[in-house]
């Protein structure tokens, strides 16, 4: 019998009907929506506003309709270690329980005073000028509710996160972590529904067995531009039983909440099934929101039963009072539905559950199901109406219930359990992070190199180098520190490597169906974290393919890497769900995943998402560019991504991935990576020679142990007065190295570097050539031809191009550029017609600077923007259109960024350098008559 068969449905003995006060919680939620409407209603109506200013907003229909989906949340059945997403429109609903809730925090837990309160509610989309505390548009890290609230700004993501964050909590606790048991709720529209991100997580959550999720559809049929119409007919039912049916297709419990308590009443009377099917079945969503419209109930009877004539007996004894609230008493308004469906969600442990709500999209404003409602806002005088129904005066813009009334009774206990679970949550993380604080500090810090043996690799590519870099990890984290507990063949880790098994342990590896494409071979094998369900059959048969990885998925401590099929926006959701759990639970788990660089792309919206929620974590895009050249245009395109809290890496040489890997393990472990908790890295499959890098280095006048103000020279140069370069005895490798490091962990490094050789004439024979990435051999071999024309061109290998040019340079005004590197736009000053003048004869002097060339395998955007942070003529090579299949060679030079190509860029920017000429003003020529000359191209406009 396998796994799979023996199990049965797992239900949870705590989860049980919560006996609570009804006509207590409708009154909250009264309150509550007279809170949101009028935080709506201010924002839209502040005196600040200028002429030309957008419209405000704030979506009361749609923060209406889940106005009880919200309250049976908060008010009963979720916990202060839960987890919610909420559909974005409904915020301002959020924000007046959480008042209400008295849960304003500041960041040390402590609650806003009742000013600081009224002055968050004041401040829905407002701009904090002084700290005050205001609220983002939709649910945001900014806001004082935000307690294991995602950010909820972009449709069809938060509810994926949410679902994979539940996966991040199994995974800790399986390995032996201290987690408090959470429930995981996301509320979405029936029209986010629609979303493919959705589609795309639903089956893989059930697969996963997620029982602890859940997610609500709030079914208004109803969205931004107005009645939802779907296909009756080919759907063969509404879109509720649409959604039903595919989640129940997919492997998820679905509970229908449909009717409120005077529906059921009705239909156990005469006729009262035919209603219940004409409402259930018949009726389409378009024609239902008609119906709500219509205020002639008389003249709707007739058209009912001439239309239905089995409603005939239903519709002869109904009152026309209760056939009019009948149509609005949607089960989503119904505490006591709500409450049930949410209480029996939390008894399935293993199928996450799928609750459909019925809801009335403007309920209780007069835009009730109006078309077009989604952007509607209420006037004052129906403000003011909501105002005085709740006993406040025009002054009272927001406030609670008095202290002796049952409703503030309830709220404060209800407040109080919560808050004390959230304070209790922190004590997790605090708890959490000093245990991994000590367990790293037994073994001393993180190294700075996982020290992999590059000496017998021939032509290694930095693809290649992940797999040995992950590899090593994966074999610290799975060696055990007892002796007595090595399996057979094991080896006793070194004290080098004990110093990085805390790390190895807490890395999480995951890939969309390309692990052993992108060399995540061993980290795979035998090590798939999953629910077990199948046996081995491949061992017990006999059959198991040892060369490749044993993917048979369990929840061993051993098992940290996570499969999925080809879902890049699934493992996005994921990474990024397991990148919070440091953040959320104090537990530095990290999650590496690979993906094609291409396919980053469709995902690129979840990347984002990740980014803003701070989200801590290694992507690996790999292979990047054209230089994946037999696979063309389809696979080639590398974009220029900058978003906040990113860096991106993309590293030439082996050992660049090794420095960079390490750094971005010891910053998230220490927390030093504000900024840039989100670490994309660029690989390559294209073989590099990995000795050249030592080589080159040790050619540095700066590397030079004796060095004198004597310039140097290449061997076999016959310069007079300059020391032959390799005479002169190098620093030690790993002096170099060290030097070498620092300055590529800040975004370059000079490979080649001219600067103390003779025959060096900035303003004349220099140019600057940077490269990103595998694009370091073209630049090596554009170097030495343009040598052999009597150019020097330094090479500089660029690592980083946010820390070299991007947004974390632009913190800093570009420093490592400008001052370590020491890239300027100084004019030197050069003779116009090759002669040496004298002081006098300034005028016929040319001004130039040193020009640059980049190279990049990549759009444009990637490397273009040095020439004008500079001040410099700049040439960028880059990718300019599509590709096509070949081998690099072939491929580079139909892009134009080979090594000719930038040879001859290199000549062109020396060329139209040498236009330039320094003008004299006349008073300064009053004692020089004469001609300025006239300005010469670099060696006659270069000829290549």
């Amino acid at each position: 019998m396998t796994k799979a068969a023996a199990k049965k449905k797992k239900t949870s003995s705590k989860a049980t009907s919560t006996k609570v006060d009804v006509k207590v919680l409708d009154k909250i939620a009264s309150r509550a929506h007279y809170l949101a409407t009028q935080m709506i209603h201010l924002a839209n109506n502040r005196k600040d506003k200028e002429k030309g200013d957008p419209k405000v907003g704030g979506h009361p229909a749609a923060s209406a309709s889940a106005l009880h989906i919200m309250g049976a949340l908060h008010l009963v059945c979720k916990t202060g270690f839960d987890h919610l997403a909420n559909k974005p429109h409904a915020s301002p609903t959020d924000h007046s329980y959480n008042y209400l809730l008295d849960l304003f925090l500041d960041k040390n837990l402590e609650r806003l005073s009742l000013e600081e309160k009224n002055q968050a509610m004041q401040g829905l989309r407002k701009f904090s000028q002084n700290g005050e505390p205001v609220f983002q548009s939709y649910h945001s890290v900014f806001d004082s509710d935000h307690h294991n609230f995602a950010p909820s700004g972009t449709v069809g993501i938060p509810p994926v996160n949410i679902g994979y964050l539940a996966l991040a909590y199994r995974f800790a606790k399986n390995h032996g972590y201290e987690v408090p048991d959470a429930h995981f709720w996301a509320v979405m529209g029936d029209s986010e529904y629609r979303e493919g991100s959705l589609a795309e997580a639903l089956p893989d959550f059930a697969e996963r067995e997620l029982g602890n999720l859940t997610w609500i559809v709030d079914y208004n049929r109803q969205s931004l531009d107005g009645h939802r119409i779907s296909n009756k007919e080919i759907m063969d039912g509404n879109d509720d039983t649409r959604i039903a049916r595919t989640a129940e297709a997919n492997g998820w419990e679905v509970i229908q909440v449909r009717h409120g308590s005077l529906r059921k009443k009705l239909f156990s009377q005469s006729g009262g099934d035919a209603f219940k099917k004409f409402l259930e079945e018949e009726l389409q969503d378009y024609e239902l929101q008609a119906l709500l419209l219509v205020e002639d109930m008389k003249a709707l009877k007739k058209g009912l039963e001439k239309a239905h004539p089995n409603l005939k007996t239903f519709l002869k004894q109904v009152s026309d009072e209760d056939l009019y609230n009948s149509f609005r008493d949607f089960g989503g308004h119904d505490f006591e539905q709500l409450i049930q469906a949410m209480e029996d969600s939390k008894k399935e442990t293993q199928r996450p559950t799928l609750i459909i709500v019925h809801t009335l999209k403007g309920w209780g404003l007069r835009m009730a199901a109006s078309q077009g409602n989604h952007s509607s806002l209420p006037s004052q005088d129906e403000v003011d109406e909501l105002q005085k129904s709740q006993g406040l005066n025009a002054e009272e813009l927001f406030a609670g219930f008095a202290d002796s009334s049952a409703e503030s009774k309830f709220l404060k206990k209800r407040g109080e359990e919560l808050w004390g679970q959230i304070n209790e949550q922190y004590e997790y993380k605090k708890k959490n992070l000093e245990y991994f604080e000590k367990a790293q500090a037994e073994f001393g810090d993180v190294p700075e190199t996982l020290d992999i043996n590059l000496k017998m690799a021939s032509y290694p590519h930095t693809q290649w180098m992940l797999g040995q870099l992950t590899a090593k990890l994966t074999r610290v984290a799975n060696t055990s520190l007892k002796a007595k507990e090595l399996k057979e063949k094991q080896k006793e880790l070194t004290d080098f490597e004990k110093s990085w098994k805390t790390s190895a342990e807490l890395l999480v590896t995951m890939a969309p169906d390309v692990g052993t494409s992108t060399n995540l071979n061993p980290a795979m094998d035998g090590k798939i974290f999953g629910a077990p369900v199948v046996n081995d059959y491949e061992t017990e048969l006999g059959v198991k393919d040892k060369k490749l990885p044993d993917l048979v998925p369990g929840e061993e401590n051993s098992d940290r890497f996570l499969r999925f099929d080809i879902a890049e926006c699934n493992v996005m959701s994921c990474m990024g769900s397991y990148g919070r759990i440091r953040e959320v639970l104090g537990i530095p788990i990290l999650p590496l995943m690979t993906v094609y660089d291409f396919f980053v792309k469709r995902a690129l919206d979840q990347f984002f998402y990740n980014l803003y929620w701070k989200s801590s974590f290694i992507l690996v895009g790999t292979p990047s560019g054209v230089s994946l050249s037999p696979e063309g245009a389809q696979h080639g395109w590398k974009s220029d991504i900058q978003i906040p809290n990113q860096i991106t890496w993309e590293p030439f040489y082996c050992l660049e991935l090794d420095w960079i890997l390490c750094d971005a393990i010891r910053r998230h472990h220490t927390g030093d990576n504000e900024g840039r908790t989100g670490v994309f890295v660029r690989g390559t499959t294209r073989g590099v020679e990995q000795k050249d890098m030592i080589k080159l280095l040790k050619k540095h006048k700066r590397y030079k142990q004796e060095v004198s103000d004597q310039p140097l020279k290449m061997a076999g140069d016959s310069i007079e007065g300059a020391t032959d370069e390799s005479s002169l005895k190098a620093l030690g490798e790993k002096e170099i190295l060290a030097q070498v490091k620092e300055e590529a962990l800040q975004g370059a490094y000079y490979l080649v570097d001219y600067r103390g050789y003779a025959g060096y004439e900035p303003g004349d024979n220099v140019v600057n050539i940077f490269a990103l990435g595998v694009m370091g051999t073209e630049a090596i071999k554009a170097s030495q031809a343009l040598l052999e024309k009597g150019i020097y061109a330094n090479v500089i290998i660029v690592t980083c191009t946010d820390l070299l040019v991007g947004n974390l340079a632009y913190e800093n005004d570009f420093h490592h550029l400008r001052e370590n590197l020491g890239i300027n736009s100084n004019l030197h000053l050069q003779p116009l017609a090759n002669g040496n003048p004298q002081a006098s004869e300034v005028a016929t002097l040319a001004g130039r600077r040193i020009p640059i060339v980049s190279v990049h395998d990549g759009e444009p955007g990637l490397l273009d923007n040095i020439g004008s942070i500079i001040g410099t003529q700049h040439i960028a090579l880059a990718v300019r259109k599509h590709s096509k299949c070949g081998r690099p060679t072939d491929i580079y030079k139909y892009h134009n960024i080979d090594a000719d190509a930038i040879v001859e860029a290199s000549g062109k920017a020396l060329s139209q350098t040498a236009l330039e000429k320094v003008e004299i003003s006349q008073r300064a020529l009053s004692e020089h008559k004469g001609s300025q000359g006239t300005t010469q191209n670099w060696r006659d406009l270069w000829s290549s």
